[in-house]
Formats: C-alpha cells, sequence, structure tokens
C-alpha cells in the first residue's frame, strides 16, 4: 500500500511536469507570435503569465522534496525524483527565455521590425517540437529517444547562424539599423539557449533509464572539436 502511494505520488510530479512543459511550449510560441504581429498587449500578458511557470516550479520543488524526505526513495526512484527536480529547473529557465521575448517586444514601443520574421518562428517552432518531445522520452524513460533528439539542435544553429547573417548585411548596408538588428539577434539567441536546455533534458532522461551521465553530443560539437585538433 505505500509502495502503492509513493507511485501515485510519482505519477503525479510527473504530469504536473508535463503541465510546466505544456504552459513553457505555448509562451515561447506566443511570445515569437506577438513579436511579429508586434502586439505589446500580448507580450504583457506574458511576462505577466511567466509567474505562474514560477509558481509551478516551485511547487514541482517542494512536493519532490517532501517525497525524498518522507519516502527515502532508494536507486532508480531516487535518480528519478533528483531529475525531475532538474527537469523543472531547465523548463522554469526556458519559460525566462520566452518572457525575454515578450520583453524585447515591450521595450521595442512602436519601432517597426527590422524584417519580416520568418526563421525565428520556425527556430521557435523547432524548439517546442524538441521539448515535446524530449518530454514524452522523459515520461516514458526512453533513453534511445532521448539520445537522437539533441541532434537536431543542429537545426536550430543553423537558423540562428542564418539570421544572424542576414542582420549583419543589414548592418553594413546601414549603420543606422544596429538597433533594431540587435533586438532579432537577442530573440533568435533567446531561442537558441532554449533549445540547447532540450539536451540538458534529454541528459537527464538517460540518467533516470541507465544511471550514467553522460553528454550528450550534437555533429555541432563534434565539428568544434574537429577544428580544434
Amino acid at each position: 500500500m505505500i509502495r502503492k502511494n509513493f507511485e501515485n505520488d510519482l505519477q503525479q510530479i510527473k504530469d504536473e511536469i508535463i503541465l510546466l512543459g505544456s504552459m513553457v511550449e505555448h509562451a515561447l510560441i506566443s511570445a515569437v507570435d506577438s513579436l511579429k504581429k508586434r502586439d505589446i498587449k500580448a507580450a504583457q500578458t506574458i511576462i505577466i503569465e511567466d509567474k505562474a511557470i514560477n509558481k509551478k516550479r516551485f511547487d514541482l520543488e517542494n512536493q519532490i522534496m517532501v517525497l525524498i524526505a518522507t519516502q527515502q526513495p532508494m536507486a532508480k526512484d531516487l535518480r528519478l525524483l533528483a531529475s525531475c527536480m532538474e527537469i523543472t529547473s531547465e523548463l522554469e529557465r526556458m519559460g525566462d527565455y520566452a518572457k525575454g521575448i515578450a520583453n524585447i517586444n515591450v521595450r521595442m514601443g512602436d519601432e517597426a521590425l527590422l524584417k519580416p520574421l520568418i526563421d525565428i518562428p520556425r527556430m521557435a517552432q523547432k524548439g517546442v517540437d524538441m521539448l515535446h518531445r524530449a518530454l514524452t522520452a522523459f515520461i516514458h524513460e526512453d533513453a534511445e529517444t532521448a539520445k537522437t533528439i539533441p541532434i537536431e539542435d543542429d537545426e536550430v544553429d543553423a537558423l540562428y547562424n542564418q539570421i544572424y547573417r542576414e542582420l549583419m548585411v543589414f548592418i553594413i548596408e546601414d549603420p543606422k539599423n544596429i538597433e533594431r538588428a540587435n533586438w532579432l539577434l537577442w530573440v533568435s539567441h533567446n531561442i537558441e539557449r532554449f533549445a540547447d536546455r532540450v539536451t540538458n533534458i534529454c541528459e537527464r532522461t538517460v540518467f533516470i533509464a541507465t544511471g550514467s551521465f553522460d553528454e550528450i553530443k550534437s555533429s555541432d560539437d563534434e565539428f568544434w572539436k574537429s577544428q580544434n585538433k
């Protein structure tokens, strides 16, 4: 009976992590959409709603700590709970990236976008898709899937590099474009970091399933390693 209650508590924590993940996914897509539409009111709503993400994180951490203290889990259960703690922290930080984009939208005021948003929404959608599948792998403790997802971060990095090159062209053509270019560069940087943190979640899933904590490298990591030999 005690074990059954413990398993129910674990499942509740997993369910709440999925809910937190969906909140973060919604925040990023909404932040980019509000920027694309220059919808300041929507951006302000995203900033306010980030408080709910923060609260969800701390509530989850409290649940996890209580479970560890009262149930004294061993081995794999302890790995799971410790990883749940880390994943909630990663998700909260990812929510901060979405809030950062919303803040940029607000700070831009009446300033027009330097260029139409095409690749930035693609970056955001890819990051959200990676997160969604990473959390699914976490729920199922699917180490093999978790190992494959970080490779897709190369697609996000490629889009970021493309955006950077395009913005540099705008600056070269007219130095007055520097400020507006920087706004979009920071937005794309936030999304790039969002996707990077998906890798951290995948590493935790592998740790839960195998007990081994290994850094998952993308092909981009291997490229830079070869360049530094």
